[in-house]
């Protein structure tokens, strides 16, 4: 199965057909509210806004799985990140990253891109998969990892060929 093929939902659990993307350099990121992270939202929005226009996209997948950082709702995270650091970027249904009801998703992208020395499991808020335009996933990034390191790997995705 393929990253496009997954089954996902955006934050008011409406079908979302990620074919849709097939094509775009993709960032899938899964996000919190009360996280020490939580303000890399505006850096994201930030990359969202400086290059959507060259088909790429953010995805934010709000996760409760560490420290309980995301309490609410989706429908209610995409209000707090609207609300507080602009966001316009896709945010979409609440998932598990880790553990027995892991959203298929993230299976594949933790299998495409483990994390240190083999690990699949992913390790805090904000762990970011860059994925290029043909759907592989090209990189994984903890949640410390963001900047001028994360800019030059999506600028070289957005370089590549389709």
């Amino acid at each position: 199965m393929s990253l496009y093929d997954q089954d996902c939902y955006t934050h008011l659990g409406e079908p979302f057909n990620l074919r849709v993307l097939r094509g775009q350099v993709l960032l899938i990121v899964n996000v919190a509210s009360k996280c020490g992270f939580t303000p890399q939202l505006k850096e994201l929005e930030a990359l969202y806004q400086r290059y959507r226009d060259h088909g790429f996209t953010v995805l934010g997948f709000p996760c409760n799985q560490f420290g309980r950082q995301s309490p609410e709702s989706a429908k209610d995270f995409c209000a707090f990140g609207e609300e507080n650091y602009g966001v316009t970027f896709p945010l979409m249904e609440k998932v598990d990253v880790n553990g027995r009801h892991t959203h298929p998703l993230f299976e594949h992208l933790k299998k495409e891109a483990p994390g240190v020395m083999g690990t699949r499991s992913i390790k805090w808020n904000f762990t970011k998969f860059l994925v290029s335009r043909d759907g592989r996933v090209i990189a994984r990034f903890g949640p410390k990892d963001h900047g001028q390191a994360l800019r030059q790997a999506l600028e070289q995705a957005l370089d590549e060929p389709f």
